[in-house]
């Protein structure tokens, strides 16, 4: 894979000549645009104006300290980060994984080749978005299905309506108002909603 032409990375930097040939790597094929932060600008507010596709950040040594900026984008403004360090340590690799890093790479004086890491760091990035989002959705649903039995079990042992009828009533009230079953769910739960007497036959909602 190959980096997507007019690719935006921002390189923050504390290692200068380091951060010189991660800036020359990436920018030597002309399919990338280096970022650079401005003087007394912090990562966060970086990331918010340059609105980059992946961000470099290139310490002498590890730094827990600059974590919190790390922090502060991850929750702001999530983005691929990439993190390198001269020297290893793994409880510092482990707190700045925790913090949002997708990639972290302990590196010498000898640059190893950075358009990959920052592709795989790309990649990874989007995958775990797109599995966090699947988790959220999922645990959406389950909540929602949780709520939806017990505004049942409500009408069933409230108004004596059959299981069927009950969940009957909750979509039809979903159709006619233009609302989901869960939010009508929610509204049979807290009161504010419930079958009247008239539209209630023999054995439940109608």
């Amino acid at each position: 894979m190959q980096c997507s032409k007019g690719m935006r990375v921002l390189l923050a930097d504390a290692n200068l000549d380091r951060a010189a040939s991660v800036a020359d790597h990436l920018a030597g094929s002309g399919a990338v645009d280096v970022l650079r932060l401005d003087a007394g600008e912090s990562l966060a507010q970086a990331v918010a104006r340059h609105r980059p596709d992946v961000v470099i950040v290139d310490m002498a040594r590890p730094d827990r300290d600059q974590l919190d900026s790390i922090r502060e984008v991850a929750s702001r403004h999530p983005s691929p980060i990439v993190l390198f360090v001269d020297r290893n340590d793994p409880a510092f690799m482990e707190a700045a994984i925790e913090a949002g890093v997708s990639s972290y790479n302990v590196v010498g004086t000898a640059l190893p080749d950075v358009k990959p890491i920052v592709e795989a760091a790309v990649v990874m990035f989007r995958r775990y978005r797109q599995v966090e989002e699947e988790l959220r959705k999922a645990e959406a649903s389950l909540k929602e299905r949780v709520l939806i039995d017990r505004a049942k079990a409500k009408l069933m042992q409230e108004r004596r309506l059959s299981e069927p009828d009950a969940y009957g009533w909750l979509r039809r009230q979903a159709m006619d108002r233009g609302r989901r079953i869960a939010d009508i769910a929610a509204d049979v739960l807290d009161g504010s909603l419930a079958p009247t007497k008239e539209r209630r036959g023999a054995n439940g909602a109608r």
